[in-house]
């Protein structure tokens, strides 16, 4: 009794052996089929037509999906929206009531902003923003940055970049929101600091210089 347990164990051994590497492409028995295959959308899968539909008419009878995030997201990480609107009362007033929500720069972080702004800005506007860049001439029309930048919020100067403006073109897909906030930290740095008060300017100083003691 004791030979023939073994040996049916040895027999059920081997035929399971031999049933599970018939087919290395057949993963046998599922114990959790949901798990093992997806009922999700694959994203490089081909669609099938008459169960995925990209017509919102449509959407009652086929499940819609149009490859798009649902309206009003925002990926992980990413800032919120720039909603002012491209137009002239957006540039000149509204713009102005946006706030930077990036905090100042760090060491590092003003190395890669500068890195970037000279990648991106100063082919035209120069290193120092000073609308001297190699394309200045060419193109014509380029803005010193920072002549015009302190009179402009920084919701205004990111404006520009978001929708560009005059020969400028729009930069909201060569850099990220949180980028383009960087570089309007980064032009502010670029700014002429103000004198401190009671501090002698140049002009002062020549007309000290200049008038004759009696």
């Amino acid at each position: 009794m004791k030979k023939i347990a073994i040996i049916a164990t040895l027999v059920l051994s081997m035929a399971t052996v031999f049933i599970g590497c018939k087919d290395k492409r057949s993963p046998g028995s599922v114990y959790m089929p949901d798990m093992a295959y997806s009922r999700a959308y694959e994203s490089y899968a081909k669609r099938d037509s008459s169960v995925f539909t990209m017509d919102p008419n449509d959407a009652g009878h086929k499940i819609f999906f149009n490859n798009r995030p649902p309206a009003g997201t925002i990926k992980r990480g990413e800032l919120f929206p720039f909603n002012v609107p491209n137009d002239s009362n957006g540039l000149l007033n509204l713009s102005s009531l946006v706030t930077n929500p990036v905090p100042a720069l760090s060491t590092k972080d003003s190395l890669e902003t500068a890195r970037l702004f000279n990648i991106n800005c100063a082919v035209c506007h120069g290193a120092k923003a000073e609308n001297n860049g190699p394309l200045a001439p060419k193109i014509g029309g380029v803005k010193s940055i920072v002549a015009a930048s302190p009179g402009y919020s920084d919701g205004r100067i990111f404006f520009v970049m978001e929708y560009g403006q005059n020969n400028m073109g729009s930069y909201a897909s060569q850099l990220t929101r949180e980028q383009r906030w960087k570089i309007v930290h980064y032009i502010r740095s670029l700014q002429p600091k103000a004198a401190a008060p009671g501090t002698t300017t140049d002009a002062a100083a020549k007309v000290d210089s200049a008038t004759v003691k009696k």
